[in-house]
């Protein structure tokens, strides 16, 4: 039996009923949130690139940059959070606080939704090990600290395949200047290394985000059915919505008593 299918009928009507009323101001929080988090992430992966090169400038010392890098990483999770919130209080889709943390366990986009929440999992684990660099051996702070190389392009496909703007214009540039940003930091940190195999598997993993980014957008968001194909619940789905509202309209008395009797 399937999440959806286990849901209460009460649970499944109250998505469909909030489908079929639009967008609430949470559904704009969430999106809003969304790709101000992807920014941030954006921002605090090229001044790791940077701390991790030992770049300096007159006008952004290294103890600066450092400092910066920490802050934008607590302002990201702080912005994170409230994505969270605003998507678990959001009538719209049938997510619970448990997927926040706990990967492939909702219904709604089970699979995109999750790389949201292994991102998640990942950026905390950075901020803490951060918090407790005193106390913990450097060799396991850093080991840490590579998972935010892998936690970025998780969290990019996890707003493209769970969210409802990703084929809008602006969206698509901003990610796309965030995917060429952060591509150009690494690959100028990659210069920098001394050459052999490691500088040349960066390189290659580098060049392959950024293909694979591409086809999977051409392939999967932009097309009409993606909602479908992402494993959008058919409580969730625009054609649900107006099944819904239209027997809401035609019902005796109060439009969700009735459906979900």
């Amino acid at each position: 039996m399937s999440l959806l299918a286990a849901m209460p009928a009460t649970t499944v009507t109250v998505h469909a009923l909030a489908a079929a009323a639009g967008p609430s101001p949470l559904w704009y929080a969430t999106r809003a949130t969304g790709v101000v988090a992807l920014l941030l992430l954006t921002l605090n992966v090229v001044l790791g690139v940077a701390n991790t090169a030992r770049y300096s400038a007159a006008r952004l010392p290294r103890m600066v940059s450092a400092g910066l890098h920490r802050n934008v990483s607590l302002l990201a999770v702080g912005v994170v959070v409230v994505h969270i919130l605003t998507s678990v209080l959001d009538p719209y889709a049938p997510i619970g606080f448990a997927s926040a943390v706990i990967p492939f366990i909702s219904p709604y986009r089970p699979f995109w939704l999750s790389l949201g929440t292994i991102a998640f999992d990942m950026l905390l684990a950075l901020v803490l090990t951060s918090l407790l660099r005193p106390w913990l051996p450097y060799r396991l702070w850093r080991g840490v600290h590579w998972l935010g190389y892998a936690c970025w392009p998780i969290a990019l496909w996890h707003g493209l395949g769970t969210g409802t703007d990703s084929r809008l214009t602006l969206v698509l540039a901003l990610d796309a200047g965030c995917v060429l940003i952060v591509a150009g930091a690494v690959w100028w940190r990659l210069r920098l290394a001394r050459p052999g195999i490691g500088r040349r598997i960066g390189k290659v993993a580098t060049a392959a985000v950024v293909l694979a980014t591409i086809a999977f957008v051409a392939v999967g968001p932009l097309q009409h059915d993606w909602s479908r194909r992402a494993g959008t619940p058919a409580a969730a789905s625009p054609a649900a919505a107006v099944r819904v509202q239209a027997a809401a309209a035609n019902a005796p008395g109060p439009g969700l008593q009735w459906a979900a009797a």
